[in-house]
């Protein structure tokens, strides 16, 4: 069998038109398969890839961990170098008092870690999240997600769970004494890029403070860079309890983090104690490509180059087609006519080696997150092959 039956065969599917393409290998915003095809992704793995693929000091990072130790002991109980470097880098770009990291494998967990530590420290259990919003697809999260559609088949899933309107100031109300978190994307990313308005995550988080409830700001697909600041919640001028973080964090490794003060993170050593364990999360080879990815963040200033790489990308785009165009940085979607235009657009980028993709809650939203290194000249191409698509779909 060759790699194709095989994949269909044993891997486990729960897509019903998986791109397939066969991974021959991957160099910074280039994918290239076994039939000797290449594409840009410009989707970065869905907001993974910001410092493009296989990054030569992540990859030399991952190599020099690898010949020191990898796993050793479950993560808290020995003194690990990468986890403490990385965890203090983290520490330096975020405000105070975020300076306690846990760090988890993914972002569902960071997301599963963050709830259990909201309901510790508050001794509350109602958790309260956002239409269209998306956390995570494992037990936890998936009780918070913002669709219906994607939680009924799954139920029961957590008690004393609410969903509120995203951008309704008027729902805020639902927030309560008896509320222990509400958990906000600072812009929503699977309802196609949306953006707080008129003050949104202030009044939100005025809220959260005089109802005693934390502020659990997921930054799983916006951090890192992504929409032209390190942290998408220093657009919005708030600074959350506790804040989410993987996807982008590991440079293509997989990790991820919750973050609060060292008050709220200390109510996990006690009543119980060890209260949240993980075996992987913290894995020193993952931490180094962490720590390098943060590093080349920070040191080549991606995120301030984002914004202007975002606007002048938009600057490039001529056909009507892209008039509707939002978003933040490298974090942009289009609106489309409807799901068959833009699937129509996929796959004409697709065959001109072009790698987009759509919304989970808005398909018919063109998504466009290319890494963060990409350069002019290459949006610039990218340019000219949507300008094209488009006027070929008239």
């Amino acid at each position: 069998m060759n790699n194709r039956e095989l994949f269909f065969r044993h891997v486990g599917q729960t897509s019903p038109f998986p791109l397939a393409l066969d991974i021959a290998k991957a160099y910074g915003i280039y994918i290239e398969d076994k039939d000797g095809h290449t594409f840009v992704d410009f989707i970065s793995g869905i907001a993974v890839s910001n410092i493009g693929h296989c990054h030569p000091k992540v990859v030399q990072a991952i190599a020099k961990q690898a010949a020191t130790y990898m796993h050793t002991m479950v993560y808290g109980e020995y003194l690990q170098s990468p986890q403490i470097q990385l965890a203090s880098i983290l520490a330096s770009l975020l405000p105070q008092p975020l300076e306690s990291v846990y760090l988890v494998n993914s972002g569902a967990e960071a997301i599963d870690g963050a709830l259990k530590l909201a309901k510790r420290y508050t001794g509350r259990t109602e958790l309260i999240s956002f239409q269209n919003a998306y956390h995570g697809s494992t037990h936890g999260p998936l009780s918070i997600m913002g669709s219906e559609t994607f939680k009924n088949a799954f139920r029961p899933l957590l008690p004393d769970t609410r969903t509120i309107r995203f951008n309704q100031a008027e729902d805020l109300h639902q927030i309560s004494e008896k509320t222990a978190c509400v958990v906000v994307e600072p812009i929503q990313g699977e309802a196609g890029v949306v953006l707080p308005e008129n003050g949104f995550h202030e009044k939100l988080q005025k809220r959260c403070k005089e109802t005693g409830t934390l502020l659990i700001v997921d930054e799983i697909q916006t951090g890192c860079g992504r929409t032209g600041k390190m942290w998408a919640f220093e657009h919005f001028n708030i600074v959350p309890d506790i804040l989410c973080l993987a996807k982008g964090l590991g440079g293509g490794m997989p990790i991820g983090a919750f973050i609060a003060s060292k008050e709220i993170m200390s109510t996990l050593t006690y009543d119980p104690i060890l209260g949240h364990i993980t075996t992987f999360g913290g894995h020193p080879v993952c931490c180094a490509a962490a720590l390098a990815s943060l590093q080349i963040i920070r040191d080549e200033n991606l995120a301030e180059t984002a914004t202007d790489k975002g606007l002048y990308f938009i600057s490039k785009l001529k056909h009507p087609l892209f008039q509707g165009i939002r978003g933040k940085g490298l974090m942009l979607a289009n609106p489309m006519e409807n799901n068959q235009r833009n699937m129509a657009f996929i796959q004409a980028a697709l065959a001109k080696g072009i790698i987009v993709d759509w919304f989970l809650f808005a398909d018919n939203f063109l998504r466009i997150c290319p890494p963060l290194t990409i350069t002019y000249a290459e949006l610039d191409w990218v340019a000219e092959q949507f300008n094209a698509i488009a006027d070929s779909l008239d």
